[in-house]
């Protein structure tokens, strides 16, 4: 793994262990020579764990939309930035550029993309591995919410298993560099199961 992509916050939260977090995960990125590819801002967590990778001599990419870029929200001294002209070619670049993908604590748009990227998986256009870093138990009802919808049969074990969760940088690291992707089912499981309809 060369490159990771880290969906986060644009805000700071309400605590310091977010930001705290985010320092962190940066560091365990340089020490194993991944490369940072965020959002391109300058804000929030975003902004942090962008000046952590720097200010440890790593290297940061960020890939933010025109209009977010006209607001001064974009990050003028990362390694590489691209600006692209919407949301939708920001979240193709970030996935190309990356290797893995992470959500630390973020909101909305940290969960859309979070969900974008696993949805990828889910149907088999990427192998790339996905982790959430649980931080301070920001996404305890998020799992919660999956293991649901497995039980509710609406998630196949499998699926819900694309989005591993860890508390620290260092277990999640782990876990993205030991990934093993399988197959997607998920065409095959639609097929099988619209036979079984009346």
């Amino acid at each position: 793994m060369k490159s990771l992509c880290v969906y986060c916050g644009s805000s700071y939260g309400a605590k310091p262990v977010y930001a705290e977090a985010a320092r962190a995960l940066a560091k365990e990125m340089v020490d194993h020579h991944i490369s940072l590819v965020y959002g391109g801002g300058n804000v929030g967590l975003m902004g942090v764990i962008a000046n952590e990778i720097l200010r440890l001599g790593g290297k940061a990419t960020g890939v933010i939309p025109q209009a977010l870029m006209d607001k001064e929200v974009g990050h003028r001294e990362l390694t590489h930035l691209h600006v692209v002209k919407d949301m939708h070619e920001r979240k193709a670049l970030m996935a190309e550029l990356s290797d893995g993908f992470v959500a630390m604590p973020g909101g909305i748009g940290t969960l859309e993309e979070l969900f974008e990227i696993l949805t990828w998986s889910q149907l088999g256009f990427h192998q790339k591995p996905i982790g959430v870093l649980n931080v301070d138990g920001f996404y305890d009802g998020l799992i919660a919410f999956l293991q649901n919808q497995v039980a509710q049969g609406f998630v196949k074990d499998n699926q819900a298993s694309l989005m591993m969760h860890e508390t620290t940088p260092l277990a999640l690291m782990i876990r993205l560099q030991t990934f093993v992707p399988q197959p997607s089912t998920k065409v095959l499981d639609a097929l099988a199961a619209k036979t079984l309809l009346p």
